[in-house]
């Protein structure tokens, strides 16, 4: 049962923030300094332009002062601003976020970032949506397993090196060319591309491609039922762990292997792709 949930807020309390405005965090209305020299330093080029602090991020939730924020995607931003304010007690376990519609207006960004954003603040175990009730805050901490649809980070985790791994070996002896391919175009659209939304898509895409070229219907079937959950994982993953580039590397070495017909190898190189996949994770559980 949820605890007693906060009432909705004035709107009229809720300042807008474009999270496409040129200006960088902290110059926003304000006048304040950008952020500092040592921050900037390690800031990524944003899809979406700078990315200001927004006011709130749930009904009822008054923020305590303006904070700049780095320069990252919108649903990056929108995403860590929700979970700092879960985090630190800004808004309240039990609270009801605003709806898609108020919190797009609200950060300036379609609602398809902000959905973007909320299936991340879900999978770490912070946010709960009801269908027809709207987004609820049931924890103010990381769970301790992501819910990634219908299966578990540890789900996947503790199968997917059964059934991935030698699906790559397969591959390489089994591949014909027009699924090499359709594997390397994978790889390539992967690398330039810079919609979130599109990269987990194709990363799914790229998965299920290799159990399809391993010839072996079980391991083609499997991944098909767990592609809903790859793309939730990718996606938080991309987004709290910053995982999109090194796993263009990671998928790039292991279509090179099974272009070689190296079976061992293609073998190690999903080996050690999922191994990275599990460290990311078990990063994020730990904090």
């Amino acid at each position: 049962m949820l605890p007693t949930l906060t009432p909705p807020c004035d709107p009229c309390h809720i300042r807008r923030v474009n999270l496409s405005d040129s200006r960088t965090a902290g110059q926003a209305a304000t006048g304040q300094p950008a952020v500092s020299q040592k921050a900037a330093a390690g800031q990524r080029t944003a899809t979406s332009g700078a990315v200001p602090r927004p006011a709130q991020g749930a009904q009822g939730a008054q923020p305590a002062s303006p904070r700049p924020l780095a320069r990252f995607s919108a649903a990056e931003a929108v995403f860590s601003a929700i979970r700092q304010d879960i985090e630190n007690g800004a808004v309240q376990v039990g609270a009801k976020l605003s709806s898609e519609a108020t919190l797009a207006t609200q950060y300036g960004v379609s609602r398809s970032v902000i959905r973007e954003a909320l299936r991340s603040c879900t999978a770490l175990g912070l946010t709960v949506t009801k269908t027809g009730r709207g987004t609820f805050v049931v924890a103010d901490r990381v769970a301790n397993d992501l819910t990634l649809g219908q299966y578990s980070a540890r789900d996947l985790n503790e199968a997917r090196p059964h059934i991935e791994v030698p699906a790559a070996g397969l591959a390489a002896k089994r591949r014909s060319l027009e699924e090499l391919e359709h594997l390397k175009e994978i790889v390539d659209s992967m690398a330039a591309e810079t919609d979130p939304e599109t990269w987990v898509s194709l990363d799914a895409s790229f998965h299920s491609a290799i159990a399809r070229a391993s010839g072996n219907k079980v391991f083609e079937s499997v991944v098909a039922d767990i592609r809903e959950a790859l793309a939730h994982q990718s996606e938080t993953l991309n987004m709290v762990a910053d995982r999109q580039h090194v796993s263009d590397d990671e998928h790039l070495r292991i279509v090179e292997a099974i272009e070689a017909g190296d079976s061992p190898a293609a073998e190690a190189a999903m080996a050690d792709h999922l191994s990275a996949v599990s460290v990311a994770l078990d990063t994020i559980l730990s904090k």
